[in-house]
């Protein structure tokens, strides 16, 4: 690209970059405050909140619904007396552990993939054959093989996040288009130079999705197997936790519980998921 050419393309650049800007100045403060996203999910969660505290005053029966204020209090009563700490700590080290180990399996699956036709008809029928299987039906094996303990958890973990990962990792390579493809190569790119400033870029969308259905996922099977088994030797999470408590009647750590993987989850979408999406696909145009 010519000298002339880079400074025109600068330009019209700048002015596209210009426009938003312009744009907003032109609203007030309080126009601009309230059309951030996050303002909205605040205005969001503020009228469920207010919708669950009206129907648990209406039914007024702290067995059946307890209100957000009681359901809180309780919250705020486990992670002082620091059972409710314990637990997510149990939670947290078991969910990170299985997450990890099945998103590096993931990747090395989708890797022999993209290399070959022999990873990519494996992929396949492997994902065809395990990613419908309920990760919770592997609990019996998963008991045979590890006993009551992390080791079980971490193996359903496993099983819940590698698959998905991997068929939507493989999605976005085989979604990338041959243009992008040839326009690399005949940048002279090749190698690990071509996957990383080709191929990982352009599939980053779909990888970004895996991640995050795998993190879901895992959370799933995490609560589920913990409320079979999910305690040895006092290393319960917080499945355990709310088995424990319903088994007790105690309403509302049932549902402090069940808000706490809520939260959770909240937390780890806003600070790790949604930071990456800004700070790559987002801020390269490639999702609105």
């Amino acid at each position: 690209m010519s000298g002339s050419a880079k400074l025109q393309f600068r330009a019209v650049q700048g002015e596209a970059a210009d426009r938003p800007i312009a744009a907003e100045r032109q609203l007030s403060v309080w126009q601009r405050q309230f059309g951030r996203s996050w303002v909205h999910q605040a205005a969001f969660l503020l009228l469920l909140a207010t919708v669950w505290e009206g129907y648990g005053r209406f039914v007024d029966n702290p067995l059946l619904v307890p209100t957000p204020s009681q359901t809180l209090l309780a919250m705020w009563d486990g992670l002082v007396g620091g059972e409710l700490t314990v637990r997510i700590g149990n939670s947290l080290r078991v969910l990170l552990t299985g997450y990890v180990i099945g998103v590096v399996l993931a990747c090395l699956l989708t890797s022999l993939a993209v290399s070959n036709r022999f990873g990519r008809d494996a992929l396949s029928v492997l994902t065809a054959m395990f990613n419908p299987l309920p990760a919770i039906s592997l609990l019996p094996i998963a008991l045979l093989w590890f006993g009551m303990g992390w080791g079980s958890l971490v193996f359903v973990i496993v099983h819940a996040v590698m698959w998905p990962m991997a068929l939507n990792v493989h999605t976005g390579f085989e979604g990338i288009s041959p243009t992008l493809r040839m326009a690399g190569q005949n940048a002279g790119l090749r190698g690990l130079r071509y996957v990383w400033h080709i191929l990982l870029p352009a599939a980053l969308p779909s990888i970004i999705s895996g991640l995050k259905l795998g993190w879901a996922f895992a959370w799933r099977t995490l609560i589920a197997s913990e409320m079979v088994f999910g305690v040895s030797s006092g290393s319960g999470g917080i499945g355990w936790f709310i088995f424990v408590n319903r088994n007790l009647m105690e309403t509302a750590n049932v549902f402090a519980g069940l808000l706490t993987v809520v939260l959770i989850g909240l937390l780890i979408e806003s600070l790790i998921f949604r930071t990456l999406e800004n700070a790559t696909v987002r801020r390269w145009g490639m999702v609105r």
